[in-house]
């Protein structure tokens, strides 16, 4: 499973959510002291994107203005500026932009087509095909896996912005309120028609900044199929977390469970030999707070810090038999089952054998290791 940065979206917007209006000057809606924060957050990033079509209408030098922050990143053996990334299906990018030409290191992502054109006319960066059509996840892989960004800071336009949100790739938008009106059908929009539609964000954080708002949200709705998404991140830790509030036991694993809705809604959760029970397990005691033949529960993801069980001694129905009756189709896990009490344990293929699709995130295994360290390995 490719691993990707934690992705960041950062936008301001107008009262009636434009990025800017139609003028030929950039309406700036961002107060000084919230240009001050941008800078801030700039310069705890490894990398910054924004989309061809930013670069061409605003011709932005995208740096950390602070010299206190460029020395404090040097000090930390970080380069001065963090990594300047922009994406182009056709490559054709002006070689003249500000972009190129200050700043540290540059990467250009583009399609098979567009790295043909810019070898022709090339421009001051790294170029990266990601084959015939642009990838997301390719392209957050490779900054990963590669590039070593660990933190992305995505900062436009809109386009770009609403891709990573529909597919389930931003684990935050920041955005700020600004108090104006644009009021024009023509001007750019965060969010147009036919955009992002995961359900409701979870707030992290609201505060005024001069006479604008921001608002730091991250998205709840689990993904679909075998993808991951950041939310299924979210998650995973948190039942990740809940393991860690099982009483501890010689013969059983501690573990943690949620339920949610495909909208992102949490159903129920639950741990390991939650309210005195010595035998219930973590998806038990979850899937025992929903209402039997709730709706919901056909389109919604079960999290658990280790997968179902398939076996048990205590109770006559394992955990991954207790999912298929409740009609879930889709689980998220973070560590399988080894040997410890039970060989050759596979709730997983269980559960997939029966059309449930299974998502295992092996970089969460540690934390979910983490409360049964007493156990034999």
């Amino acid at each position: 499973m490719p691993s990707y940065p934690y992705v960041l979206l950062s936008a301001a917007v107008s009262l009636d959510g434009y990025l800017d209006d139609t003028t030929p000057e950039r309406l700036l809606l961002s107060s000084p002291a919230d240009f001050d924060r941008v800078d801030e957050v700039r310069a705890s990033v490894d990398a910054i994107l924004i989309g061809a079509g930013t670069i061409r209408a605003d011709n932005p030098r995208l740096l950390v203005n602070s010299a206190e922050r460029r020395a404090a990143r040097v000090a930390a053996g970080k380069p001065e500026y963090p990594l300047k990334v922009t994406v182009s299906a056709s490559g054709e990018l002006d070689a003249a932009a500000n972009f190129w030409h200050t700043g540290g290191d540059k990467i250009v992502y583009t399609t098979e087509k567009g790295a043909e054109r810019l070898r022709r006319e090339p421009v001051a960066a790294d170029v990266v095909a990601l084959g015939p059509e642009l990838d997301w996840r390719a392209l957050l892989a490779h900054l990963r896996e590669v590039r070593g960004v660990e933190r992305l800071m995505v900062e436009g336009g809109g386009t770009i912005h609403t891709q990573l949100m529909t597919q389930g790739l931003a684990d935050e938008l920041q955005l700020v309120l600004a108090p104006l009106f644009v009021g024009d059908p023509e001007a750019p929009r965060l969010f147009g028609p036919g955009g992002y539609q995961g359900g409701r964000l979870r707030l992290l954080e609201s505060r005024p900044i001069e006479d604008v708002v921001l608002m730091r949200y991250a998205p709840t709705a689990p993904g679909a199929g075998t993808l991951p998404c950041a939310a299924d991140r979210h998650w995973l830790a948190l039942a990740c977390e809940l393991a860690e509030r099982c009483p501890p036991s010689e013969t059983a694993f501690s573990v943690g469970a949620v339920v949610v809705a495909a909208d992102g809604t949490e159903l129920a959760r639950g741990y390991s030999r939650e309210g005195g029970d010595p035998h219930v397990h973590a998806e038990e005691a979850a899937l025992a707070k929903i209402e039997a033949g709730d709706p919901r529960l056909a389109s919604a993801t079960v999290y658990s810090s280790l997968e179902p069980c398939t076996h048990r001694s205590s109770r006559p129905v394992p955990c991954a038999r207790l999912i298929l009756r409740a009609g879930a189709r889709r689980v998220v896990t973070a560590w399988r089952e080894p040997d410890t009490f039970v060989a050759g344990a596979d709730g997983s293929g269980m559960l997939a054998a029966q059309g449930v699709d299974v998502l295992v995130l092996p970089e969460y295994e540690e934390r979910a290791k983490a409360p049964n360290a007493h156990l034999p390995s």
